[in-house]
């Protein structure tokens, strides 16, 4: 009897043990971020356009967010208690010498140009006249391998290459062939009100080692002017993913039911040509859509085998480009 009591109060201890570890454990900030699902949410509640007079009735456009946030020691080690979720080393969000501030102001600045450029490339399509003069090229995100981290920093706007003006990303590659690899360039940089320049050494592209780079992701940054006021409001969420979310619903705005009556959920970054590009939180996407039970997902083509994967019915639509995406729409078969 003695010996029972005697068990039964050590596995008490190591139960009070094991729970107090958890709890120490979920309080200690790790290493890692964690990337969580979001539901998906209705993007025409954000979006106001001179003129407009959107289509009533069922269907709609919605756009998908993640969820970041640094990891606790107890989510990296266990990060399967969070469904959908994705674990992931802390300087694929953060780059290595910025600050997580830093990194924030940067998704919200893209998430500002991504808005611009989807209302460009929205009125295009529907014959308005739109000015777009490139003005530089954004620092999207850095390469682990950049002689360049802790100097960039994500949303910098390169101007100029050792003294010559770079407005576009085919600007600053020409610029970049008349140096060689290993060579130091003189970047002209503005970051919000500062004007810097900042020597950076080059190095070779891993897919032609002839080609010379810097080491970063670039975006085109571009002067937009609209020949209609279009007013975005996304509050809080960063990042360029949304673009081509908003450029379609810019389009029901203005009269033209593209959803024909479908929950439409979209993602992908938009190009000023139109183009749609790759983004990140594919899973964590696909979850959201499938929680707002969405009828259609349309992704990057880059993107469309993981957002298959954990589709589980939900149907996926892959483009390259905004037209094309229009096209998939006209032609889905008629809601019932």
């Amino acid at each position: 009897m003695a010996k029972a009591v005697l068990s039964a109060k050590i596995a008490g201890v190591l139960v009070a043990l094991a729970l107090l570890t958890a709890i120490v454990l979920y309080l200690i900030p790790s290493g890692d971020y964690l990337l969580l699902p979001d539901r998906a949410h209705p993007v025409a509640p954000l979006v106001r356009v001179q003129g407009a007079h959107p289509e009533t009735g069922p269907g709609g456009i919605y756009f998908v967010d993640v969820f970041e946030r640094r990891a606790s020691m107890f989510e990296s080690l266990f990060p399967w208690i969070h469904t959908g979720s994705t674990l992931v080393p802390a300087n694929l969000i953060v780059p290595p010498g910025v600050s997580d501030a830093a990194a924030r102001q940067a998704d919200l600045r893209e998430m500002t140009i991504s808005q611009k450029v989807a209302a460009a490339v929205a009125l295009r399509r529907l014959g308005y006249k739109v000015v777009a003069k490139p003005s530089g090229v954004i620092v999207a995100a850095l390469d682990s391998a950049s002689h360049a981290l802790g100097k960039l920093q994500p949303s910098d706007l390169i101007v100029a290459v050792n003294g010559v003006a770079t407005p576009s990303i085919s600007k600053l590659r020409t610029e970049l062939a008349k140096v060689h690899v290993g060579d130091t360039v003189k970047l002209t940089v503005d970051r919000g009100a500062q004007h810097l320049s900042i020597p950076v050494e080059t190095i070779a592209d891993p897919a032609n080692p002839k080609h010379v780079i810097i080491g970063f992701s670039p975006a085109q940054a571009a002067e937009i002017t609209l020949p209609l006021r279009v007013q975005i409001d996304a509050g809080n969420v960063g990042g360029p993913s949304a673009g081509l979310a908003f450029a379609l619903q810019v389009l029901e705005e203005l009269g033209h039911k593209i959803d024909r009556g479908y929950k439409i959920a979209a993602t992908g970054e938009i190009e000023l040509d139109g183009a749609v590009g790759p983004i990140g939180g594919i899973k964590q996407k696909t979850y959201g859509v499938r929680a707002a039970k969405a009828d259609v997902f349309l992704v990057p083509v880059e993107n469309a085998p993981t957002a298959r994967r954990y589709a589980h019915g939900l149907r996926i639509i892959a483009v390259k480009s905004f037209p094309q995406a229009l096209h998939a729409l006209a032609t889905l078969p008629k809601k019932r």
